[in-house]
Order: structure tokens, then sequence, then C-alpha cells
């Protein structure tokens, strides 16, 4: 076992921390965490506690895109691509062109989106934060999630 003073976490495995309320230049909101987190796993570097292309708001995306889960993950395993490629890559999945009326509606699922009670609850205290109703929606207590992972794993260790 190591000494205390000589630990350091074991960063091979990374929390993603692009919030599902970022959007690209395509404006998709979440898709540059979901890229995140799939090119993380394509590299063995995720993190267990967040795996890509799961049901939730990654799942929410590729569908709205009308794209198969599968064929996204094969992608970027296989190619590696920076944002702005995945981008296009999914731009050219979806024709060439999005429909912004699709995109509108899907980027408001994704703001509009709240936890259940006791995983809302659940996550404001265990950041020392009441749940006086000021934070309701999931991006942002999934945010609060990730930080507080983050400390625990890489900075508090």
């Amino acid at each position: 076992m190591l000494a205390r003073a000589s630990y350091r976490p074991d960063m091979s495995k990374t929390i993603p921390l692009i919030s599902s309320g970022t959007a690209g230049p395509l404006g998709i909101l979440h898709l540059p965490r979901l890229w995140q987190k799939a090119s993380l796993a394509a590299v063995g570097k995720d993190h267990p506690d967040y795996p890509a292309c799961a049901p939730g708001y990654d799942t929410m995306v590729l569908s709205a895109l009308g794209i198969e889960v599968e064929a996204f993950r094969s992608f970027i395993a296989a190619e590696k691509p920076t944002y702005p490629q995945c981008e296009a890559w999914v731009l050219a999945q979806c024709g060439g062109s999005l429909d912004a009326a699709k995109v509108a509606e899907l980027n408001a699922s994704i703001t509009g989106y709240h936890h259940k009670d006791e995983v809302r609850q659940s996550i404001l205290a265990a950041n020392g934060l009441p749940d006086d109703g000021s934070i309701l929606d999931a991006v942002n207590l999934n945010n609060l999630d990730d930080w507080l992972s983050f400390h625990a794993e890489v900075i508090a260790g």
C-alpha cells in the first residue's frame, strides 16, 4: 500500500467535465459531452460511472438525429475524430442539413428535463446545498454531480 503522501489518483479513467448544456457549432446540446464520453471509451479511458452512449441524454441526442448508437460508437472508435470532425460526420448522417425545429425541440427536452425528487435531493445534499427549489434542472444537477466526483477523485484524492 502506498503512503498517503505519495498517492496519485489514476488519471487513466476520466470524468467528463463538458456539460450537457454545452453545444458546438451545430447548436446541438450534449453532443460535445457525448463525443467526449465516446472518445474516452474508444481508448479505454472512460470512467466507469460515465458510460458512453448510455440511456438518457446520450440516446436522446442520437435518436433525435436519427443516428444508431452502434454507428456512432463505431465511428468514434475507428476514426477518433476531433469534435469538428464528429460534427461533420453527424451532419453527413443527417443528409447534410439539420432540421432547426428538431434541434430546438431536442435542446428544449435537454434543458427542460428534471430528475426525480430523490435524485435531486441526493445530489444537492452531497454538495452541501439546500433543496430550496433554485436548482431543478438535470443539466445543472449533473454538473454539480460531475464536479463533486472530479473533486473527490482528483483533487481530494
